[in-house]
């Protein structure tokens, strides 16, 4: 089974890293590998989980929003609107952390699903702060690092997703 690393157990700045792409989504390992951080993000109530976060630094993340649930590999932001959002985000590899984030308040991705199949997606709101979120772990970016200056440490409230 796989583990989240979290900030105070990445020795190595597995989370610090970029991601490499994946040369082939159809593989068995891949296949694995989905399947086990899929159920790994269930279990830890989470709404979205990179490769990155489970010290695997490939470009994949899932996510799991309004019941569906979907595979992302080599995921491109082809447009992200320069209308913002804020809202208040957690991380999986942030533990009891949240903090008010600005986002784009909507993106268009493009990417190759679980199946091979090349796929766009446009969002709004949740969603395409989800996929900023998840995208920035293939960056090595944390969501800490887009903290609002204004913002207060909290340690949990009922509202918050981790992502």
């Amino acid at each position: 089974m796989l583990d989240i690393l979290t900030i105070d157990k990445d020795t190595e700045g597995a989370l610090r890293k970029k991601a490499a792409r994946v040369s082939d989504v159809k593989t068995s390992e891949m296949r694995r590998l989905v399947t086990d951080m899929i159920s790994l993000m269930r279990v830890s109530d989470g709404v979205g989980l990179a490769a990155p976060q489970v010290g695997r630094p490939l470009r994949l993340f899932v996510i799991e929003v309004d019941g569906r649930v979907s595979v992302f590999f080599n995921p491109v932001f082809t447009m992200l609107s320069d209308e913002t959002m804020t809202s208040e985000e957690g991380c999986l590899s942030v533990p009891d952390r949240y903090y008010v984030i600005d986002r784009s308040k909507r993106a268009t991705m493009e990417y190759i699903d679980q199946n091979g199949e090349r796929k766009r997606i446009d969002a709004e709101g949740f969603l395409a702060a989800v996929l900023q979120h998840e995208f920035d772990h293939l960056e090595g970016i944390l969501f800490t690092d887009r903290v609002n200056e204004n913002d207060v440490d909290r340690q949990s409230s009922d509202k918050n997703y981790a992502l």
